[in-house]
């Protein structure tokens, strides 16, 4: 019985191609429509992410400071939070940039995870962050070659 009652939610039912195709399809050597790997749209794209970034690195560092301000010992919990949900915003506006640039603010964002959870380890935690600002380094070259 849940057989019979499982294949009515096959949600792709499998069917026959058709035999005359609505469009022709181009052949794989016509180039002529294909755009370049560096096209304007790809640069424009990269260009918006760095843009996109780096507002979230100042919007973050903002947003650090204030949850520094609660102090311990819960304001270490907040500050962890924070570095989490920064890197979150990094890497949700670096989807479509370029290969550099989304590299480098992969690098950003687990430097910033990084400072999460060694924050998050205690109230009095006080990384450094000599390797987050490495990265950030690395993200700014990467944006300024677009």
């Amino acid at each position: 019985m849940a057989l019979i009652a499982m294949s009515g939610c096959d949600p792709q039912p499998k069917s026959e191609e058709p035999t005359n195709s609505p469009a022709p399809t181009a052949a794989p050597s016509d180039t002529s429509s294909a755009l370049p790997p560096n096209s304007a749209a790809d640069d424009a794209v990269t260009a918006k992410a760095c843009t996109d970034i780096k507002k979230d690195l100042e919007d973050n560092a903002d947003k650090i400071a204030k949850a520094e301000k609660i102090g311990p010992p819960a304001g270490h919990i907040a500050v962890s939070a924070q570095w989490i949900a920064g890197s979150a915003a990094i890497i949700a506006h670096s989807i479509g940039a370029n290969e550099a640039v989304s590299a480098a603010a992969d690098k950003v964002q687990q430097e910033m995870m990084n400072l999460g959870e060694e924050t998050n380890k205690s109230a009095n935690a006080k990384p450094s962050k000599k390797d987050l600002e490495a990265a950030v380094k690395e993200l700014n070259t990467a944006c300024a070659a677009v």
